[in-house]
């Protein structure tokens, strides 16, 4: 690859500026950025002595031997598309500000992928769960259940549910309001006994929790701070144990269960995409595999020739 641009600039050098220019000129969230610069970091220390600081010198070879070790060692193909697409972007951000004059990853064809349905709880295995919050609580059991009832009900993803505020809800409504992927707004409605378990909190153990603390945010750990993903993840598997769940369950398994759940009773698939906050259609039709496996399940185990 011929060089166009400064031999001054190694490729760590210009992951900063690169991670800038995501940041400050389009404008994408933190966890976009983090997963970007946790992939091109990735890539880069795959990089043999001397590459990392002559970036003209990385081709296509570098980035498919890379994609392959990280399949080898267990990384799941929806990352490792992900990698190669934060890696397409970077080294198109190179070619524009003239570093190199070709993008070795762009003739690259992602990693094949096959239909792995979602896990999810059935309707009895997610009433088990909640009720071990109230049977087993904890030392905050109200935040506890109005997270979990409330993800169940809504199909929130974990990143979205840490980052509401109270005035994210409108009990007089029954919706909530939050911010999904790409800072993109969307109306949620909410269910009544999901709206009763957060008013409870708010009105019973929330102030206890922000006594110190101005925060408007509606779920907190102690002393008022944002509650991280890895304490929703710890208390999820607690209480998953203890409803003697098995598998490995995650709040993303919550809300593949609300979508589940929602296609089993009959609703529309343009809805449900537009609860989720699914961009193309194709991403929430995956449900209706699932549906269509219970069925044939339900053939098998009852038909007399099944």
């Amino acid at each position: 690859m011929p060089q166009t641009g400064p031999t001054s600039h190694t490729i760590p050098s210009l992951l900063r500026a690169f991670l800038v220019h995501l940041d400050v000129e389009r404008g994408l969230s933190n966890n976009t950025l983090a997963a970007y610069k946790s992939d091109c970091e990735l890539f880069i220390g795959s990089l043999r002595d001397g590459l990392s600081s002559t970036p003209e010198r990385v081709g296509e070879k570098e980035i498919f031997d890379f994609l392959v070790s990280e399949r080898q060692r267990g990384r799941d193909v929806t990352s490792v598309r992900r990698g190669l697409a934060a890696l397409r972007t970077f080294f198109k951000f190179l070619v524009r500000e003239r570093v190199v004059s070709s993008n070795p990853a762009r003739n690259i064809e992602n990693p094949r992928t096959w239909e792995r349905l979602p896990s999810f709880l059935r309707v009895d295995e997610m009433k088990r769960l909640l009720e071990a919050v109230e049977d087993h609580p904890s030392r905050h059991p109200l935040r506890d259940l109005a997270l979990l009832e409330l993800v169940y009900a809504s199909g929130l993803r974990v990143g979205e549910v840490i980052t509401l505020t109270v005035e994210s809800l409108r009990p007089d409504l029954g919706i909530l309001r939050c911010f999904g992927k790409g800072s993109k707004e969307r109306i949620v409605p909410v269910s009544r006994r999901a709206m009763e378990a957060v008013r409870q909190y708010v009105e019973v153990e929330r102030p206890r929790l922000v006594r110190r603390s101005a925060t408007d945010l509606l779920f907190v750990s102690k002393g008022g701070k944002q509650l991280g993903r890895e304490v929703v993840n710890a208390f999820l598997k607690k209480y998953a144990m203890l409803a003697g769940l098995s598998g490995k369950i995650t709040p993303h398994t919550l809300r593949h269960s609300f979508a589940t759940h929602m296609i089993q009773g009959g609703a529309d698939l343009r809805v449900v995409q537009e609860i989720l906050g699914h961009v193309k259609i194709d991403t929430t039709e995956i449900y209706t595999h699932l549906n269509n496996q219970d069925l044939r399940a339900t053939i098998k185990k009852y038909h007399p020739r099944g």
